[in-house]
């Protein structure tokens, strides 16, 4: 379905052209459908462990993150971010720690300056967005491309991941950021930054707690 963050999907699925994601048989941007290959059996990433999974999204993501050429469709992430945060300031009144969500507010912006490192994203890749094939082991669905830095796109993996970042949040990401080749206190402040600072409609004790342990 049509939404802000998915928008430029079909232009993602043509751009990495099954490498490493699933192919895009046919389309119509008109009615935003798409012919998509088949992957079989079609089981998820979820079915691993978590070590497991770090292993394969650190590798997909490798494969993933590459600067197209100009002109392109896609949008940089600080658009994406840019519409987080108006949802985020409308909601103040339920803020659970003002300062908190400040700080994450002004990551949105610090950490989004272009930069010669940018590349484009897959923003929500994690273990159910990655399903077993047959043309590879495992295949990329559901991208939501955006131009961005690269430490960010660990985050949606490490948030599906939330026992082990509850309990070890920066031994967690330090793995995972060592698999994937990027800073791991750049990994740090854009998980502190979102937990701190994406819309919500609840907090919770373990979303509190997340944003205290990353702080």
């Amino acid at each position: 379905m049509p939404h802000m963050e998915g928008a430029h999907e079909l232009d993602g699925l043509r751009f990495w052209d099954g490498d490493p994601t699933v192919r895009l048989l046919e389309a119509d941007a008109d009615l935003n459908a798409m012919l998509l290959e088949a992957c079989e059996p079609g089981t998820s990433l979820r079915d691993q462990s978590e070590p497991d999974q770090d292993v394969v999204i650190a590798g997909l993501l490798r494969r993933l993150w590459r600067r197209p050429s100009a002109p392109h469709p896609f949008r940089p992430l600080s658009m994406m971010l840019a519409h987080w945060a108006e949802e985020t300031v409308t909601s103040a009144p339920r803020w659970k720690d003002a300062g908190l969500v400040q700080a994450g507010l002004r990551l949105f912006v610090e950490l989004t300056w272009p930069s010669s490192e940018d590349v484009l994203l897959a923003t929500d890749l994690h273990a159910g967005n990655v399903l077993r094939a047959q043309r590879e082991p495992w295949l990329v669905i559901d991208p939501k491309p955006f131009i961005g830095d690269p430490a960010y796109d660990a985050s949606q993996h490490l948030f599906n991941c939330m026992t082990r970042m509850i309990a070890a949040p920066r031994a967690t990401i330090t793995r995972f950021a060592d698999l994937i080749g990027v800073d791991a206190e750049r990994v740090r402040l854009w998980m502190f930054a979102r937990a701190a600072a994406e819309p919500r409609d609840i907090w919770d004790e373990e979303s509190i707690a997340l944003v205290r342990a990353l702080a």
